[in-house]
């Protein structure tokens, strides 16, 4: 939050809000120290108390017709009290025209205003979303993204390992690309992982061979996403004839990435293993787990059932 303006806020989302500045022009480098919006309701009548002023403020049809009804004198003594909680930036939906005591004061103290033709409601839902956007935690991962039966997976290895080759596999059967190569993962309200790849890059993939391919022009739009939650990790490697891997599922292995765990799976590649069916199963066996199965840890248990009854 620290480093967030409101002169980027606007660069931001000038285009998909619909952003025209107004007034306040000299107040674009205040910071935005928190993601909610708030409506400002009260405070414009002068209650002040418990106002929440370092939230960035929406004004609709109900504000902008409280204050047009005023008296003059009293309207510029009210916007004069609003202006002076010093809240970081304001925006008026539905591109209603502002009373001049609030272009004013707002040049004067220099708190910018800006216009959108959104409705209230949406407006306060997008501006929220983008700021936990822009705001959250965030890395980047050397890896791939895909939505498997609905699960996000990250498919990494070492180069040349065929990262690339069983993302395109798995487009192929109708599954959907978010990036190749290079993922933005987002630390979403504390909780989950959302990722997504480079604007730049979106949608495209390197296959050694081939060269860059634009996967929704081949494949269609309906084989890739913008970004996509993060829910499972596969690590493809070499078949190391002298490691033990993983044969019954009932030790999970975990990959923290931002603080948040997610399960974790390490495939060994070899001749003849169709990877992108793997990673199939894995997408279902993770998506059957979060219902409430664990297919290997109920059969553990059938067998320890049989074991104590003494039954062969």
């Amino acid at each position: 939050m620290k480093g967030l303006t409101v002169s980027q806020f606007y660069d931001s989302l000038r285009d998909k809000l619909e952003l025209k500045l107004v007034a306040g022009e000299k107040g674009l480098k205040r910071k935005i120290l928190i993601s909610e919006i708030n409506r400002p309701g009260l405070v414009l009548t002068g209650h002040v108390k418990f106002f929440a002023n370092r939230r960035g403020q929406v004004l609709g049809k109900v504000e902008i017709s409280y204050l047009r009804g005023l008296s003059a004198r009293k309207r510029k003594e009210n916007i004069h009290i609003f202006f002076q909680q010093k809240i970081p930036f304001c925006i008026i939906a539905r591109n209603y025209i502002p009373p001049r005591e609030l272009l004013s004061e707002a040049d004067k103290i220099g708190i910018p205003i800006f216009r959108s033709p959104l409705v209230t409601t949406r407006l306060l839902n997008l501006c929220t979303i983008a700021l936990e956007e822009m705001v959250a935690p965030s890395t980047s991962v050397i890896a791939n993204l895909v939505e498997v039966y609905g699960v996000g997976v990250i498919i990494n290895g070492q180069s040349g390992v065929g990262k690339s080759e069983c993302t395109l596999s798995l487009v192929e059967r109708g599954h959907r690309l978010v990036s190749d190569d290079y993922i933005h993962v987002h630390l979403m309200e504390g909780t989950y992982l959302l990722g997504e790849g480079s604007e730049l890059t979106r949608f495209h993939m390197e296959i050694r061979g081939l060269g860059i391919i634009d996967v929704r022009t081949l494949f269609g739009v309906g084989c890739v996403r913008q970004r996509k939650r993060v829910d499972l990790a596969v690590t493809l490697e070499p078949w190391d004839m002298d490691k033990e891997y993983e044969r019954l599922g009932l030790d999970e292995g975990y990959l923290s990435i931002l603080g948040v765990e997610i399960p974790h799976i390490i495939l060994p590649v070899g001749p003849g293993r169709d990877l992108a069916l793997l990673i199939e199963v894995a997408a279902l066996n993770h998506r059957i787990k979060q219902m409430g199965y664990h297919s290997a840890q109920a059969l553990d248990l059938q067998i320890k059932d049989r074991i104590s009854k003494g039954s062969p």
